[in-house]
């Protein structure tokens, strides 16, 4: 945890609530990063970026200060995406991908492109969910197999063979996609 958050807690726990807004501040771009690589959708991503901020501001008495700020505020919001898709796998959608509705793009690799994406997107989906949270972390939030592990409360190793399963998947999922 860098002194600057250690600090903000600090005075939050003090009584000084307007300190907890440099922590959103500085930790809303990322948090609602992971929450939209996590939901493909930015509504769900608000809410579930604005429920981790609850949360963490609900439970800051409760935090270890020797762990990092940043690794629980991501634990709190990965957990919160987990539950939302383990909702959203309940709830059956037959809505077809808005970006294929859009009738001005017509060239052929634009398709290719956006079939390539679409079967991507539904490979990553497909993933255990804990594999699709370590890559998620590990790709798009460059977080180390340390940091992820904290993150997600197992050992690194566990995150190392997550990211290892989850990469092989991927490739044996889009082999068709690869160029030649």
């Amino acid at each position: 945890m860098s002194v600057a958050d250690h600090d903000l807690i600090r005075r939050v726990l003090a009584g000084e609530v307007e300190a907890f807004d440099l922590l959103v501040g500085r930790y809303q771009a990322p948090i609602f990063r992971l929450t939209y690589r996590m939901t493909r959708n930015a509504e769900d991503a608000k809410d579930l970026a604005q429920e981790a901020f609850v949360q963490a501001y609900r439970g800051l008495g409760s935090f270890r200060q020797e762990a990092r700020f940043s690794t629980w505020l991501y634990r709190i919001a990965m957990n919160l995406c987990l539950n939302h898709q383990k909702a959203a796998a309940r709830e059956v959608s037959g809505e077809p991908d808005e970006r294929l509705r859009d009738e001005r793009k017509d060239s052929l690799a634009v398709l290719e492109a956006a079939e390539r994406d679409q079967a991507l997107e539904a490979a990553i989906a497909a993933l255990p969910p804990q594999q699709r949270a370590t890559l998620t972390l590990r790709v798009q939030q460059g977080l180390s197999h340390r940091e992820i592990a904290e993150t997600l409360g197992c050992a690194e190793g566990t995150a190392k063979a997550n990211y290892f399963h989850a990469i092989r998947t991927l490739q044996r999922k889009l082999q068709s996609f690869r160029q030649v």
